[in-house]
């Protein structure tokens, strides 16, 4: 299992990199919508669907709605005069206020899962919401500021990644090393408020490192950290999403497209709340 891990991680990341920094605009749009259809098609297992052609269908929905986004919203014309595009916010006003309630249906699991378990129109719903706004969100990361640095838009990604990744490190030695009371037992018996806070600290570090070095202004920096932490304690819910709906469905893991892994929102979890959060950000205050 470790060499598997090890395997697929050293060719994930130069695959992962190259995408990033790379690929053209469309291509990497293109490339985008194909890891969020990836991840409807685990997302399908979380609704209890087991027929490939029932599982297909909420791909093709996936699709569908990806499709109709793409020519309203082109990745080369998402900012205007370095503005997120006035509709495109409305999503991204949409993906907090889900992050907000999916927050509330983890606290309270399980609670409040007799609110959505029981069919499988809510959970086809929490997919939508939580896979379409991240194939917009790195869209409109990809494409900021691109007339001006074509690579403006890969160092917004990989200041989110950096977050995501720095909160996953520290929230697991800390977790390792400190952990003693559980965050949500319910949920992921093996996540400690110990190590969400390890994980915060982790992701702050992380980002006052970034601040020195890219000459941010020193007023900014509160602004900086305060942006962070929050988006570190969100992609934790991500995260506790992701166990939350595979404990109702009764899996491990989300899929087995990587070896040592599991599926791609195994990997991308925190990344789902993380880069529309991330985005709202960018947009509404440190891109005015």
């Amino acid at each position: 299992m470790l060499k598997q891990r090890i395997i697929t991680s050293m060719v994930l990341a130069p695959a992962a990199l190259a995408l990033v920094f790379y690929t053209p605009l469309m291509i990497f749009s293109y490339i985008a919508a194909l890891i969020v259809l990836v991840g409807a098609w685990e997302w399908s297992g979380f609704m209890g669907l087991k027929k490939i052609t029932s599982r297909f269908v909420y791909v093709t929905f996936i699709a569908l709605i990806l499709t109709v986004l793409h020519f309203h919203w082109p990745i080369e014309l998402l900012w205007q005069n370095n503005k997120l595009l006035a509709d495109a916010n409305y999503l991204f006003t949409l993906s907090v206020a889900w992050w907000l309630v999916a927050s509330a249906l983890v606290w309270q699991y399980p609670s409040l899962s007799k609110s959505w378990n029981k069919g499988i129109l809510m959970r086809a719903l929490a997919g939508f919401l939580t896979l379409v706004p991240l194939w917009l969100a790195l869209n409109a990361l990809r494409s900021a500021s691109y007339s001006e640095s074509s690579l403006h838009g890969s160092i917004l990604i990989m200041i989110v990644l950096g977050i995501v990744w720095s909160a996953d490190i520290g929230a697991y030695f800390s977790g390792k090393n400190f952990g003693k009371h559980k965050l949500m037992p319910n949920v992921s018996p093996n996540k400690t408020i110990e190590g969400l806070a390890g994980g915060v600290i982790a992701s702050t570090l992380f980002i006052l490192i970034f601040c020195y070095f890219a000459g941010i202004e020193q007023n900014k920096w509160f602004l900086y950290v305060c942006i962070t932490v929050f988006i570190a304690i969100f992609s934790a819910v991500g995260d506790l999403l992701e166990s939350m709906f595979k404990r109702e469905a009764g899996l491990k893991d989300s899929g087995r497209c990587l070896p040592g892994h599991g599926g791609i929102l195994d990997r991308i979890d925190s990344l789902t709340a993380a880069a529309p959060i991330f985005v709202a950000f960018y947009a509404w205050t440190l891109n005015s």
